[in-house]
């Protein structure tokens, strides 16, 4: 069962506003495991979709903030359920909890730009 954490991310205040890890800071390589979690309606990887906020290891366990397309995405349940199947899967991690976000808000500014193109054409 997913699990769901009160902070934001570890070390963040309640009130800290998130930003999002840019790609050029995805070096680790929890984000390349995060990214085999496919969105089944755009058949797209949630890291390349720009679902994943941030991620923080702390003593074993694994904060993933992270959003969804929309509050009513059908798909979420299971999204949140294979994020934490496969962060679970990354060295070292005995927990796992989501951290399911509105704010900031996705949009296709958010999907990688090379995919961006293909989803949206000139629209993202």
């Amino acid at each position: 069962m997913t699990k769901k954490k009160e902070k934001k991310q570890p070390n963040q205040a309640e009130d800290e506003i998130i930003t999002p890890v840019p790609r050029e800071k995805q070096t680790e390589g929890y984000w390349a495991i995060l990214n085999k979690v496919v969105d089944p309606e755009l058949d797209v990887g949630i890291v390349d979709l720009g679902l994943i906020y941030g991620v923080g290891i702390e003593n074993g366990i694994a904060t993933v903030t992270m959003t969804l397309t929309s509050m009513g995405c059908p798909a979420g349940p299971e999204i949140m359920r294979r994020v934490e199947a496969e962060m679970g899967t990354y060295p070292d991690i005995r927990d796992v909890y989501v951290d399911l976000v509105w704010e900031p808000v996705w949009g296709p500014d958010r999907v990688n730009e090379d995919i961006r193109e293909v989803l949206f054409g000139g629209l993202g």
